[in-house]
């Protein structure tokens, strides 16, 4: 009995972890996986900030149930609306300083520079602040002194003001000064740029709309030659060689005029676009005949690129970046040079009543100042700032030479495109008129049967060549007066220009 009892001992537990150490390893395990996940890509709207892959695609964010309003589209002038469909160079130009984003954009650039330059000008007068306190104290008994309580309140009024720091504020304000001046230059030259983009789009669809009217009556020749040369082939008078000649001239001219058409879409849109209007709005442009001859260039080259010089606004906002850059040169300099200033505050206090501790009478207290700031040293900073705003200001100042030196270039090349563009205009018109009568001639004498067709589709395709030469090179001079308009810095904000112009343009001098 004794040696079963010895053997059959009672069961002992196995050993188990504590529970406080397993509640440690599962909180270091789920450390350890949010700072993996914590350094992965952040996500976006409930979704991963990137591709999981470099060959997969991104899921963008699930959009809103309700999609986005589409913006309405400008309004028209109540005195434009009414006449949409009939508009002149002078209302596009107009609807598109009121629409276009450009100029918005610029001026309110002018604007914030206007009221930058004003709180600049504050630091010519003092600054003054009003605070307000409350305190309250409680003290108990200790060595010897009893417990009080103590509440009181009362104003402050503080004034500092600096009297001299040898050009630092007048720099930065000079600073702001030119930043706004150069903003007010860039809105004026955004306005002639619209303006002249304007006009550019405008004389493109007026020429494509003028080049359609005459492919069209290009069309009408080629379909009268097919139907003369099919009766002189059924009478006998003409091969069958002809008739296909003719079918070949009319398929050219119905190819060209479809695709004016499609060009005509396309302008017509581009000007809408420059207008600040959708390009499928409603309007139309008549095209006006124009017998008028083109008026040549009376000043020379040399006087216009002096007068760019002096009033092309975009060169302007470039001198007065450079003036700002210089501006802060002094502000520069200033940090190293003492200043002195003024201050005061003057201060009310009243206190509360709490017995039985003793309650002081109001009172008040003023203190002023006279404060004078030295430099001494600050890791030889002010020296290094001097040196970055002086070569900051040297490199507008050859930046704005470049760009003098552009205008200049710019000048000149639309000086020459517009003489060239007189001239062709002269030429084309006579390439024209000799055409038109060298289809005539050919005509009659197809008519008549001392003539070939051939030499009678020759004569037309020259005809319609011309008629394409003198609408491009009537509105491509329209487009060379505005551009010199716009490089010499006058372009008037209705599209004229008040250059000098005369009638004869057959002079070649300078």
């Amino acid at each position: 009995m004794r040696n079963r009892m010895l053997t059959h001992q009672p069961d002992v537990l196995r050993p188990r972890p504590p529970s406080g150490r397993m509640f440690r390893l599962g909180t270091l395990a789920a450390g350890i996986v949010a700072l993996l996940v914590g350094c992965g890509t952040p996500g976006v709207r409930g979704v991963a900030g990137t591709a999981p892959a470099p060959n997969v695609a991104w899921t963008p964010p699930r959009r809103p149930a309700a999609p986005p309003q589409p913006t309405p589209p400008p309004e028209l002038p109540a005195d434009l609306a009414s006449r949409i469909a009939q508009l002149t160079l002078t209302d596009v130009i107009d609807i598109a300083l009121r629409n276009n984003t450009a100029t918005s954009a610029a001026w309110a650039d002018a604007r914030s520079a206007a009221a930058s330059y004003g709180a600049a000008k504050g630091q010519y007068y003092p600054t003054v602040t009003g605070d307000g306190t409350a305190t309250a104290i409680k003290r108990i008994a200790s060595g010897g002194l009893l417990a009080a309580k103590q509440q009181s309140f009362g104003p402050t009024l503080n004034v500092s003001w600096l009297l001299l720091d040898f050009g630092g504020r007048s720099g930065s304000i000079g600073e702001a000064r030119e930043a706004l001046l150069a903003a007010d230059w860039t809105h004026n030259a955004t306005l002639q740029t619209v303006v002249l983009g304007v006009q550019q789009a405008y004389f493109l669809y007026m020429g494509t709309k003028a080049l359609l009217d005459a492919q069209q009556t290009t069309l009408k020749e080629a379909q009268t030659n097919l139907e003369a040369a099919e009766q002189r082939h059924r009478v006998g008078l003409a091969t069958i060689a002809d008739v296909l000649q003719a079918k070949t001239a009319l398929s050219q001219a119905q190819l060209a005029l479809e695709s004016t058409q499609g060009d005509l879409q396309t302008t017509r849109g581009a000007l809408a676009l420059s207008m600040g209007l959708p390009a499928n709005v409603p309007y139309d442009i008549a095209v006006s005949p124009d017998t008028t001859a083109p008026l040549g260039i009376v000043e020379s080259v040399d006087t216009l690129i002096a007068r760019a010089t002096r009033e092309r606004p975009d060169l302007a906002a470039q001198r007065a970046v450079v003036e700002q850059a210089r501006a802060r040169v002094s502000v520069a300099r200033s940090q190293a040079l003492p200043s002195l200033s003024v201050g005061g505050s003057a201060n009310q206090t009243y206190f509360v009543h709490n017995p039985p501790t003793p309650t002081p009478p109001p009172g008040n207290g003023y203190t002023a100042t006279l404060t004078l700031s030295i430099p001494i040293f600050s890791g030889w900073s002010q020296i290094y700032d001097v040196k970055a705003a002086s070569a900051a200001a040297d490199a507008a100042a050859l930046r704005a030479q470049g760009f003098e030196q552009q205008v200049v270039y710019q000048v000149f090349n639309a000086y020459y495109a517009l003489r060239t563009s007189t001239q062709t205009v002269r030429t084309s018109r006579d390439l024209l008129e000799s055409a038109t009568e060298s289809e005539q001639v050919a005509l009659g004498r197809y008519k008549a049967g001392a003539g070939s067709l051939l030499d009678l589709l020759t004569a037309q395709a020259a005809l319609a060549s011309a008629r394409a030469q003198a609408i491009q090179a009537r509105f491509s001079w329209n487009s060379a007066l505005a551009q010199l308009a716009h490089d010499v810095g006058i372009l008037g904000l209705d599209g004229s220009s008040p250059l000098r112009m005369q009638t004869d343009t057959t002079g070649t001098g300078r």
